[in-house]
């Protein structure tokens, strides 16, 4: 069974008239619903299903899809994470029929690839449901968990590096920071949860909102 594409008709219409202003749409080849629009300034604007990019709804859209964007940029040159692949919960691989890309599909790819590997929801933030797993058993979990809360998943290798989050506004840089992830030095004789709680304490101390989830399934394995 083939993949079903559907074409909106806002990309249709989009492609017909952009060479009268001397535009140019790209489409996103492997499901063709979101697009870029090129302006003849270089200016750029985005679009997915009917959602053009008024008041960047188009692009707001687009990154929201952490796939989407990944074409995009890798398309205007910025680095982006080889190997990259989504893959679907059983449910919306039928309705779409993409019957080659269930957890088995993944988990095979995941091998391909080799672990250790990536495993997140191809939508969301802060991190919510994103694994680094080594093994078949983690693999399988990490999948089961995206799929609770997106029918879309993604396995991506493992990339090393410093992690910083950057916010624009206007083309300016206005805030920068590396962002570290959560950890704690053990005393040799307190618990990893006794651990947490006091670095939790620490947080409010300093007035810092940061909310530790002492029950969240990565520190529990620790």
């Amino acid at each position: 069974m083939k993949k079903k594409k559907i074409t909106p008709l806002l990309g249709q219409v989009l492609q017909k008239i952009a060479p009268r202003i001397g535009a140019k749409v790209v489409m996103e080849p492997e499901w063709n619903i979101v697009g870029q629009i090129i302006f003849k300034s270089g200016r750029k604007r985005y679009f997915r299903y009917s959602s053009l990019d008024i008041n960047r709804l188009g692009s707001s859209e687009i990154a929201k899809d952490k796939d989407y964007a990944n074409f995009f940029m890798k398309r205007m040159g910025y680095p982006t994470i080889p190997g990259s692949k989504t893959f679907f919960s059983d449910r919306w691989a039928n309705a779409i029929g993409a019957l080659e890309r269930k957890i088995g599909d993944a988990y095979r790819y995941a091998k391909k690839l080799g672990f250790p590997v990536i495993v997140k929801p191809n939508s969301g933030s802060q991190g919510i449901g994103v694994s680094l797993v080594h093994s078949k058993r983690e693999f399988y979990r990490a999948m089961r968990f995206v799929f609770e809360r997106d029918r879309v998943g993604l396995v991506q290798k493992v990339v090393s590096g410093k992690d910083y989050r950057l916010v624009v506004i206007d083309k300016k840089v206005i805030s920068a920071y590396e962002r570290v992830a959560l950890n704690v030095i053990g005393d040799g004789k307190s618990t990893v949860l006794a651990l947490l709680q006091k670095k939790q304490r620490n947080f409010i101390a300093s007035s810092r909102d940061t909310q530790i989830k002492t029950n969240d399934r990565e520190s529990s394995k620790n």
